[in-house]
């Protein structure tokens, strides 16, 4: 992989708190955290061991549609080694929330065991014993009295008028209906000379961690312990709170490590608090992790969605309106985020460029299928899947080069801020650089071997730094959005951070260390980073998602690093009996500018700090500093992508040849980190475009097949770093986590369409698999 860092260098307005002497942001220092992931020594929720734990088994419908009309226990209870049997007669009131409730959201919370069944997979018992074996062997003799009901898979399939209803008193399926943007975008529409339709489907999607979910919970009578692989557990602690009427102070959650997230561990599963419910009834530690036959019906998918989109343009190939109707496929029930993906979807839809109208109406409609969750990206790559191929169908159809249609039609860095038609508020940026750099560094493989080759392109902003605690609650987010971080330094110039942010292989530890190692001055092997643990971290509502661990977590620490900071100058200050203006901060000393000779040790400052000695009038003992970071707004980094294919026509065979990224996520703290998140979350965007689905049958039963991208489909990725700081994050510094997630699906089908001009229009669909290409080169 070739990996360039170019800084775009312009004065940026509120990029606070930049030390002038960084040794260590921007440098590509090694992940501290890898030495134990690689050892063995890492602290996964399967590591855990606690004196007489139990071990449960989740018992789930083999059905998709249907109602349980009876639970036959007495004979599993009976069984050696068996300690419980919970049904959903056991927990009635046990229920979670839909922590984002869309406008008129027709429900806002879930049954956690539930006799009404709604798709395959759905929890219906918990079996808990002495070992896993002989929990697994009792749940396969509980006898479950089924009545099966008809089925609906597929969004437009449930819209369809006769269709299966999942919830009756409601007597429809769709569960969301509402519009952003501009009302009259139809009739823009309507009156411009050029106007492309198309509808695209994309495929159900499952994020995929190595670390399985699980779960170790024990209950001593007063407080509630719980183990496990979240990116969120100051908010499971919320919700198990909530749901078994605990004290909030009565739950502790500790997650460690995290074997990768995705987006897929947010949250509470319902499956996660039946342990907890398990380890209460018992009174003994209760351990539990997802078989790995259940993760396609257990763990929430995504990205399953039809999008019906037209984009208008005028007849010098300006973009004049984009309309697009999103249906998007709910699964059985709004999960915790509920329709919030398909919301992310609306808002971004525009991209770089200008309209002078957009529309998006965003339907979440209710089917057979496991619910739907978050996944890297959060509706990010279907949204530029829409709009980048209407942008290249447009450009085939008017004769225009794909790339100058782009760039006619694309903001440039004088009109940032931007707001866009659906309230977006772009912040800086360069988007037209980013195009113009991937452009010169493509270049066509050129081989003769009987494959058709082709070349697409795809441009996107990125919604990073989730947080604004005033937007979320507009949004109908039932959590604020800030971070906040402690910092301490010790007697012997050691630094100790906590954060609310987790670690879930984004190297977000290493990345901290970094931050606060140059903005309190000292050396980074003398900071050690806390995190994941609700009784030793600060608060953080949404933890680890949406490209914001070092957005907000680090814009926390930099404030607090700056206050701790300025704390250290002021004692030396009055020690030396200078102006803390008069004085630096380097190599372990804070001395008089030009004056080596006056000067004060971190560590006599630290000494004197902690035992309330000789301190300036106003300032209190010890060194430790509590800072939050709410933003101001969202932050939006932004890239360009390019992917050369083969087809093979005789196959339908897509092969991703060459593969380029252009990014831009600001100041980069690790420059090493971002290319690895790029890198990962490329392959991932290549699983979406070429390979991976989840696949059900009409009765709503998923396909044991579900093909991620190998080596094979991974080609060598060439990248490109620019670095616009951030004018509103303290540090300047952006989100980069789901970045390489959006472009692929988009560049990888117009490379494909390039490809294959005869069946262009009708490149709609992902995954394009062989067989789907060999279809559409047969009809």
């Amino acid at each position: 992989m070739l990996f360039l860092a170019d800084r775009i260098d312009r004065p940026v307005t509120g990029v606070q708190n930049q030390a002038m002497d960084d040794r260590y942001v921007g440098a590509r220092t090694p992940r501290r955290e890898d030495a134990r992931l690689l050892t063995g020594k890492a602290r996964y929720v399967g590591a855990v061991r606690l004196p007489g734990t139990a071990h449960a088994q989740v018992v789930r419908s083999p059905v998709a549609h249907g109602r349980l009309l009876g639970c036959d226990t007495e004979a599993v209870r009976a069984l050696p080694g068996v300690l419980d049997v919970i049904t959903p007669a056991d927990a009635p009131d046990l229920r979670l929330p839909c922590v984002s409730v869309a406008p008129g959201q027709r429900m806002t919370s879930y049954r956690v065991l539930d006799d009404e069944i709604r798709y395959a997979g759905q929890p219906l018992a918990v079996v808990v014993a002495h070992t896993p074996e002989a929990a697994r062997d009792a749940a396969d003799l509980i006898d479950l009295e089924l009545e099966e009901l008809p089925a609906v898979v597929g969004a437009e399939r449930a819209l369809a008028a006769g269709a299966p209803l999942l919830y009756p008193e409601l007597g429809t399926n769709v569960l969301t209906d509402f519009t952003l943007g501009d009302a009259d975008c139809a009739a823009a529409v309507a009156g411009a000379v050029h106007v492309v339709e198309m509808t695209f489907t994309m495929g159900r999607c499952s994020p995929y961690p190595i670390e399985p979910r699980g779960v170790v919970a024990c209950y001593d009578g007063d407080e509630l312990t719980v183990h496990i692989s979240s990116q969120a557990p100051h908010h499971v602690r919320e919700h198990l709170a909530d749901a078994f009427r605990l004290g909030h102070d009565q739950v502790r959650v500790i997650s460690r490590d995290t074997g990768g997230g995705f987006g897929a561990k947010e949250h509470l599963y319902p499956d996660e608090a039946l342990i907890c419910l398990a380890a209460r009834r018992l009174g003994r530690p209760v351990s539990w992790s997802e078989a790995p036959g259940d993760r396609l019906t257990a763990t929430l998918a995504a990205r399953a969605a039809v999008h019906r989109g037209r984009l208008a343009l005028d007849g010098g190939g300006r973009f004049v309106a984009l309309d697009v109707d999103v249906i998007g496929d709910l699964g059985a029930h709004p999960a915790n985020n509920g329709a919030a993906t398909f919301a992310v979807t609306a808002t971004m839809m525009p991209g770089p460029y200008r309209f002078d109208r957009v529309a998006v109406r965003v339907r979440g409609v209710a089917t057979n299928t496991t619910p739907a969750g978050s996944y890297r990206g959060f509706g990010q790559p279907e949204a530029t899947l829409t709009r980048e191929r209407l942008i290249d169908e447009a450009a085939r159809r008017l004769g225009f080069d794909p790339i100058e249609l782009r760039l006619r039609n694309m903001l440039g860095p004088g009109e940032l801020p931007y707001t866009t038609r659906v309230h977006q508020p772009y912040d800086s940026g360069d988007y037209p650089r980013a195009l113009r750099t991937l452009r010169d560094l493509v270049k066509p493989v050129e081989r003769d071997d009987g494959r058709r080759r082709g070349i697409g392109y795809s441009c996107h902003v990125e919604t990073t730094g989730m947080g604004p605690s005033t937007d979320l609650r507009g949004a109908g987010i039932q959590a604020g959005g800030y971070e906040s971080v402690v910092l301490r330094m010790e007697q012997d110039t050691s630094v100790v951070v906590s954060s609310g942010v987790v670690s879930i292989g984004q190297g977000i530890e290493t990345t901290l260390a970094q931050l606060a190692a140059d903005r309190v001055g000292v050396p980074i092997d003398r900071v050690r980073v806390v995190l994941g643990d609700t009784a030793a971290t600060p608060y953080s509502a949404i933890g680890s998602i949406a490209s914001r661990s070092m957005a907000v977590g680090g814009g926390a620490l930099a404030r607090a690093a700056a206050r701790l900071r300025d704390k250290l100058v002021a004692i030396a200050a009055h020690r030396l009996e200078a102006a803390p203006g008069d004085l630096e901060l380097a190599d372990g000393v804070v001395r008089v500018k030009g004056d080596p000779r006056a000067s004060v040790t971190l560590r006599e400052l630290a000494t004197s700090a902690w035992r309330g000695w000789d301190l300036p009038e106003g300032v209190t003992p010890g060194l430790e500093e509590r800072a939050s970071y709410d933003p101001a707004a969202y932050t939006f980094a932004y890239g360009a992508h390019a992917a050369a294919v083969a087809v093979d026509p005789e196959t339908g065979a897509v092969e991703v040849e060459r593969y380029w990224v252009v990014n831009d996520s600001g100041v980069l703290v690790n420059p090493a980190v971002v290319e690895g998140q790029l890198r990962g979350a490329v392959a991932q965007g290549i699983g979406q475009a070429l390979t991976e689905e989840i696949v059900y049958t009409a009765d709503g039963q998923p396909m044991a097949d579900y093909l991620l991208p190998t080596a094979r489909e991974v080609p060598d990725i060439e990248v490109v770093m620019l670095r616009t700081p951030s004018p509103i994050t303290p540090g300047g510094m952006k989100g980069c986590g789901e970045s390489g997630t959006i472009g692929p699906p988009a560049a990888v089908a117009n490379a494909v369409a390039a490809a294959l001009p005869e069946i262009a229009e009708r490149v709609t669909d992902v995954p394009l698999t062989p067989q789907a290409v060999w279809s559409l080169l047969r009809t």
